[in-house]
């Protein structure tokens, strides 16, 4: 799975113009499954964005968790993650899981990130067009990609 994690003061999605899901301080997980991922990477990165310690404490260090400032998260499925730019200009999706596998891992995560206690866990919809608004804290963003932590 890769993953982009962002901190935000808060975010906003709108699904196929219709629908807005929103968030208040917290974190944006933009979130691709790969081929060959498994309920094991989702439950890893699930736990993993929950712990990071990537919020300010009182002497400006990054230091608390998203469980520590309780925090809110909205995920946001992106198979454009599983691109592979090395050659020519267009990307190729081939990294990317098959869609049926993809949302079940996503929902997995979902699932994960609840069950850990997050305060109030948003969702995009799963192969929706969406327009993601984010404000952005610091800028602080993250990739993490679970093949390259051996995950």
């Amino acid at each position: 799975m890769r993953a982009i994690i962002q901190r935000v003061h808060c975010a906003e999605i709108i699904i196929d113009g219709k629908e807005t899901r929103k968030i208040g301080p917290g974190l944006v997980v933009f979130l691709g499954v790969m081929k060959g991922d498994a309920c094991q990477q989702a439950d890893f990165l699930a736990e993993k964005v929950f712990g990071l310690r990537i919020f300010t404490d009182e002497n400006d260090k990054m230091n608390l968790s998203l469980a520590d400032v309780g925090g809110e998260l909205l995920v946001v499925s992106n198979f454009t993650l599983g691109t592979d730019c090395r050659k020519g200009r267009r990307p190729s999706f081939d990294l990317a899981a098959p869609p049926a596998a993809a949302e079940q891992l996503y929902l997995r995560f979902v699932e994960q990130a609840r069950a850990l206690g997050v305060k109030s866990v948003q969702t995009g919809e799963f192969g929706a067009h969406m327009d993601v608004l984010v404000n952005n804290n610091g800028p602080v963003n993250l990739v993490i990609d679970t093949e390259k932590i051996g995950k």
